[in-house]
């Protein structure tokens, strides 16, 4: 992971919470990472270690993030990622958001709900996603 990190120039996060994920993206992740390189989360907040990307960021040891999600939602207003250049907050819409967007989703879902079909976004609690 830390050789795949130090070549990306943007790392994009997509992991499922888990215990095994939890905090994946942590001080040895983001120090593996370019001065260059943007980090882009849309997965969980708790993939990514936030203290520790809170200091990469404001240490400028990587270049910047881009933040779809947090430990804590709503992200308090008194935050010190609001105030820091070189993030972009995004509303938490990575997902379909609109009724159009929704609407196939759910209704392909619902096709696939009785035997023999099965849910395309089906959660398997073994797993944990």
């Amino acid at each position: 992971m830390a050789r795949a990190l130090g070549e990306g120039d943007f790392v994009v996060v997509l992991l499922p919470l888990t215990e095994e994920t939890r905090g994946i993206i942590g001080a040895d992740a983001l120090g593996a990472m370019k001065p260059t390189a943007w980090l882009i989360n849309i997965a969980r907040g708790a993939v990514v270690d936030e203290a520790a990307l809170l200091a990469a960021l404001e240490q400028r040891r990587i270049a910047g993030a881009v933040l779809d999600v947090f430990d804590r939602e709503p992200l308090p207003p008194s935050h010190p990622l609001w105030k820091l250049d070189n993030v972009v907050v995004t509303p938490h819409i990575s997902g379909p958001s609109t009724p159009d967007e929704i609407a196939p989703v759910f209704n392909d879902n619902l096709a696939r709900f009785s035997p023999p079909g099965r849910s395309a976004t089906w959660f398997d609690r073994k797993r944990g996603y």
